[in-house]
């Protein structure tokens, strides 16, 4: 069942019906031992009354000597319950004085006094017996356990009865009260369903109940992650529009160069001006492909692997310019790592080509500090001192920076290094110009690994 309101009805319902049933139960089982107590007392008080009346008319055996026929005797004013009781009044010598009009022929009992069960023409009679030696009359007076077992099922009958007639009044009333109950949960899902797609407002609480509320607050931090992700993406679909629209546009103009060109050289040095634009758009579009990637928070399984030979590889897969040279310290080939390797090389990588795309000439060094700790240094401009704390930013490129930058770089290796657990720190160099990056790969869930 879907339906929380049916859900509640059905298991509020069959609570309520459960209750009552056991309580049916338990007044049956304590009933039928108070009936029992009871019924014996009775039998006791009408044995004791008919033995009284008897005497006091002199019913004895001599008296019953002469008698055609046993005298009936009167019975209890009927309750509904026909034939309750039914006594009989023998001699000792075995002879039936007297009995009741719906005593049967047969003895009630064999004892000689108290209490004693019989089964007389397949009924069980529940018999108490009085003894008077000095008349020589034995009275006894019983009852069916029939009758017993009726008046048991008689009582239980009028409580399941009403029981049932009111379960379906029961029932509406609890229909209706959880549907109040439940009218702040309609209201919060009828504003939402009236919601234009782009409505991300929050959801008014409009006094809900405390049981609701975890559920708007999960609503309303879920609208404001998406309207966050909405204004990231336009943010990242406009910076792309204005990064794309001028190396696209020096692309046309090269090409335009290209073929008015009557010189050869000239024309030969537009192609050129056609590649860079060409290579600066690629890498544009690649770093937009490995944010986009990186937003959907999808992480790699974590391996071993050579940090040397990877540090090597992405060093060696970014174009150098001449007077531009990048060395690795001899101690990164003895160094390993166990980490999400694809995620590690985005943030070499983008390291690599943030330090080539600002350097004219120079060294870039790797080295390692430590025993977690990866530092690439180059000989560029550095950063200023001011723009240090915002040079991980999307888009962000300070005054000192080249302009064929697209500010994306060194945020995606900082996301990429979270990823995995590392931290990016960002310095300018103390001994010369340039800046410092260090990732400390022991910050998260990266572990040392030595070969």
């Amino acid at each position: 069942m879907t339906s929380l309101r049916g859900r509640l009805f059905v298991i509020l319902l069959a609570a309520t019906g459960a209750i009552w049933l056991c309580a049916i139960g338990w007044i049956s089982v304590g009933s039928r031992s108070e009936l029992e107590h009871v019924l014996d007392a009775r039998l006791q008080e009408a044995a004791r009354m008919v033995h009284s009346l008897a005497m006091a008319t002199g019913a004895d055996g001599a008296m019953a000597g002469g008698a055609a026929a046993p005298a009936p005797l009167p019975l209890p004013a009927d309750t509904g319950y026909e034939r309750q009781l039914s006594c009989q009044i023998w001699s000792f010598d075995g002879r039936l004085i007297a009995r009741s009009s719906g005593a049967p022929d047969a003895a009630l009992t064999g004892e000689s006094a108290g209490f004693s069960d019989r089964e007389i023409e397949g009924e069980t009679w529940r018999v108490y017996t009085i003894e008077d030696p000095a008349k020589g009359v034995r009275v006894a007076v019983g009852d069916r356990l029939g009758l017993r077992d009726r008046l048991v099922q008689d009582l239980v009958a009028g409580l399941a009865v009403p029981a049932v007639l009111v379960l379906p009044l029961l029932g509406l009333l609890i229909w209706l009260c959880l549907g109040r109950g439940l009218r702040p949960l309609s209201r919060a899902a009828a504003d939402i369903a009236a919601r234009e797609g782009e409505d991300m407002r929050p959801v008014a609480p409009d006094e809900a109940p405390r049981e609701i509320q975890p559920l708007i607050d999960a609503l309303n931090g879920l609208f404001a992650k998406v309207e966050a992700a909405r204004a990231h993406e336009r943010e990242i679909t406009a910076f792309a529009a204005h990064e794309l629209r001028t190396p696209l546009a020096g692309l046309k103009t090269q090409a335009q160069v290209a073929l008015a060109a009557g010189d050869g050289e000239l024309r030969g040095k537009a192609l050129r001006q056609i590649i860079v634009s060409v290579d600066r758009t690629g890498r544009l579009v690649t770093q937009l492909l490995a944010l986009a990637r990186l937003d959907t928070g999808a992480v790699g399984t974590a391996r071993d692997i050579a940090l040397g030979a990877l540090v090597r590889d992405m060093a060696e897969a970014v174009p150098h310019p001449p007077g531009v040279v990048t060395r690795l310290d001899p101690a990164l080939a003895q160094s390993g790592r166990r980490v999400d390797r694809d995620m590690l090389a985005l943030v070499l990588r983008n390291l690599q080509e943030n330090a080539v795309q600002h350097m004219a000439a120079g060294e870039i060094h790797w080295r390692l500090e430590g025993a977690d700790r990866l530092v690439i240094e180059d000989e560029g401009p550095g950063i200023p001192a001011g723009e240090l704390a915002l040079a991980c930013q999307r888009f962000y490129r300070g005054r000192a920076a080249s302009g064929s930058g697209s500010g994306l770089g060194l945020a995606i290796a900082q996301t990429a290094a979270a990823r995995i657990g590392a931290r990016l720190t960002l310095a300018n160099r103390a001994d010369r110009p340039g800046l410092r990056v260090t990732v400390d790969l022991g910050a998260g869930r990266s572990a040392a690994v030595r070969h």
